[in-house]
């Protein structure tokens, strides 16, 4: 079996690279490293270092290596900042996955993995629940609806076998936390490090559940070879909702002390988690790490890592309504 993971370096798609990695396995990553690391790939895994959108590298790669498997991971998912980097987004989260259907398409895989996100909920009232119709508030969740439209479309009409994930707000080790723009417990825990107060946009009483890695990983194992999620759609992660200003204060209890200040609300949903009714009945009741372990788990990770400088972003299209926190992040920031 060969199987590839685009992603592969990242957070979520290295762990999987891990958990796959066997003598009864292939495993093949495809990965820019825009926001993973070599590191984080296994030894054992074959890592293509690409761009998802690049057909030609697409093609030569199904084409050499016949992936029996794809888990689509790759993504940028900085979902506040979508609506300002309109043509990044769609490049990286849509038209990438359509290259990659088409050559799942074209060279016969036998199942297609895509994460997608509860961005495609938008603001609809909570628990969030698969049957509800898509409704997203930014390009983001867009372009995440597209896709998985799409894999519906190639299902029907060419056969291709998928399952669509919805993760959300998944944390652990592995975690980009040089990246500002999304992943909050890897911000929080990179500005503690930096002897930095914690920032939260808003009053902090935004609802979240929080998914510690290891809990959202055998559904992902499992799904190529269950007849049950052929086709279907899953909501992936933590069941317990929490405000994030007691997200920021349990990260401090790792810590030790510190600061927390708000920051002026960004366009968001307030309250964002879900039901898990279709996973559990597929798949059997999956594990949830309480959110203190978790969270301990990371902090020791994260310490031994040490803290992580924020690189400037250089794709911003946008910068009317940018966060002035998010500004102070790009100095060369030209556009008005």
């Amino acid at each position: 079996m060969t199987v590839l993971i685009t992603g592969g370096a990242g957070f979520i798609g290295s762990h999987l690279a891990h958990a796959l990695t066997s003598p009864a396995e292939t495993v093949l990553v495809l990965d820019d490293l825009s926001g993973g690391y070599r590191t984080n790939v296994p030894q054992e895994a074959t890592l293509i270092v690409g761009d998802c959108a690049d057909a030609d590298l697409v093609n030569d790669l199904f084409a050499t290596h016949r992936p029996d498997v794809v888990y689509h991971l790759a993504a940028y998912a900085a979902e506040g900042l979508s609506p300002f980097i309109r043509r990044y987004n769609y490049r990286n989260n849509l038209e990438a996955s359509a290259t990659l259907i088409n050559a799942a398409i074209n060279y016969d895989v036998q199942h297609f993995v895509f994460t997608s996100s509860m961005a495609v909920y938008g603001a609809q009232p909570v628990p969030f629940r698969e049957d509800m119709p898509f409704a997203p508030v930014d390009p983001y969740g867009i372009a995440k609806a597209a896709v998985e439209q799409d894999l519906a479309v190639a299902a029907a009409i060419h056969g291709l076998p998928y399952t669509i994930f919805r993760p959300h707000n998944v944390y652990g080790p592995h975690q980009n936390i040089a990246d500002a723009y999304r992943n909050v417990v890897g911000i929080f825990m990179n500005q503690a490090m930096q002897g930095e107060p914690l920032t939260i946009f808003g009053d902090g009483h935004q609802t979240r559940a929080f998914s510690y890695i290891s809990d959202i990983l055998n559904p992902l194992l499992q799904a190529p070879d269950l007849a049950v999620a052929r086709n279907r759609t899953f909501n992936l992660g933590g069941r317990t909702p929490y405000r994030i200003r007691d997200l920021a204060a349990a990260v401090l209890d790792c810590v030790g002390d510190g600061l927390i200040v708000h920051e002026p609300p960004r366009h968001e949903v307030k309250d964002a988690w879900c039901d898990h009714t279709a996973l559990d009945t597929a798949f059997g009741p999956q594990p949830e790490t309480p959110l203190p372990e978790g969270l301990a788990r990371m902090w020791d990770w994260a310490t031994h890592l040490g803290p992580q400088p924020t690189p400037p972003f250089a794709a911003i299209e946008i910068a009317h309504e940018l966060p002035p926190k998010w500004r102070t992040l790009c100095p060369s920031l030209s556009v008005s």
